[in-house]
């Protein structure tokens, strides 16, 4: 509109084009806000960017993740009756996580357990995010370069926010896992003092600094599908404080005044397994979890529960009993009739 403007303008043309532009800047009206409140382009955080209606009172979130380098990665909730994330007269619900171990995802819970058919949580919302086939739940050293993928950051930043502000999820909160996501249930607690209420593991990684052993293990973990290991925590003498920082033995300190369920069978063919059936993976853990509570025990925790039952080997039929075990544990740290 400013096409034929004259190249010498007079002060009275001036300020009439001063005043007209000032006029247009009030006027026009900006663009709209991102369906996710932002603007002006995306802000460091998670987003959904899709929503589907799996089953009965379960919903996948696809988010996309500052964290993760900007993908995509899925959560599955599993919904409490009368759910509604939009009507916000709503309180919160009180939320359970349940994460998932290594070479598992998002749908492992819901696949491998009754979690979805378990009527004592129909009044929470379950959380089961995707951590990756070997993330660890935590944010990767990457040779000191930090960044992508950061699961930590991920889970207990940018998830918690984006449920507890559209999704009806409150903020009395539990924690409980399997295996590497019992590592993470134990760690999350811990490194986060106040996030959880409580938290559960089930065979779970609880001392990955016992011996060598069990820093050989998990370090053939972090290797899986061709990683390099020392992406994840570094090296396990000269990266010692990063172990440390995700050593559940090492943050036994931090557990001390919230309930913790630690649940373990010993690797050998259990009443849940075919005969003959062992686990060398499970007897690492079971020496792990026994090395956990005990300092839990010196360090003063007052609400710690342990069922090292025996025999049993590294599977789901022990773990599907081993939550409903400490589901009472759980829902009474959310205060949720049971």
């Amino acid at each position: 509109m400013f096409a034929n403007v004259p190249s010498v303008l007079t002060p009275l043309r001036a300020r009439v084009l001063l005043i007209l532009a000032v006029l247009l800047a009030t006027l026009v009206p900006t663009a709209p806000a991102l369906a996710t409140g932002q603007q002006g382009g995306a802000r460091p955080g998670a987003e959904v960017v899709a929503v589907t209606q799996v089953a009965d009172r379960q919903v996948d979130l696809s988010v996309r993740s500052t964290a993760l380098g900007g993908r995509t990665v899925d959560v599955r909730l599993l919904t409490p009756d009368g759910w509604n994330p939009h009507d916000r007269r709503r309180q919160h619900w009180p939320t359970l996580w349940l994460l998932h171990g290594c070479c598992g995802d998002y749908t492992s819970w819901t696949g491998m357990t009754d979690v979805a058919r378990t009527d004592s949580l129909r009044d929470v919302l379950v959380v089961m995010p995707e951590a990756g086939w070997n993330g660890w739940y935590s944010d990767w050293w990457n040779h000191g370069k930090g960044g992508d993928p950061a699961w930590e950051t991920f889970h207990t930043v940018e998830l918690r926010r984006l449920l507890e502000r559209d999704w009806g999820a409150g903020n009395d909160r539990v924690v409980a896992g399997l295996s590497m996501g019992g590592q993470g249930a134990l760690m999350y607690a811990a490194r986060h003092p106040g996030m959880f209420k409580a938290t559960a593991a089930y065979s779970g990684s609880a001392h990955p600094l016992l011996n060598d052993e069990s820093v050989n293990r998990i370090m053939g973990f972090f290797a899986g599908q061709g990683n390099d290991p020392l992406r994840v925590w570094g090296d396990p003498v000269a990266q010692r404080r990063i172990w440390q920082a995700h050593d559940p033995f090492h943050l036994a300190k931090r557990l001390r005044s919230i309930p913790v369920y630690l649940s373990c069978g010993d690797g050998t063919a259990g009443p849940l397994d075919p005969p003959g059936a062992t686990s060398a993976l499970e007897a690492d853990f079971n020496r792990q979890n026994h090395a956990l509570a005990a300092e839990l025990e010196r360090v003063g925790a007052r609400h710690v529960t342990t069922n090292f039952y025996g025999p049993g080997t590294h599977g789901w039929a022990y773990w599907e009993r081993e939550l409903h075990a400490s589901l009472p544990m759980l829902l009474g740290a959310l205060r949720v009739d049971r």
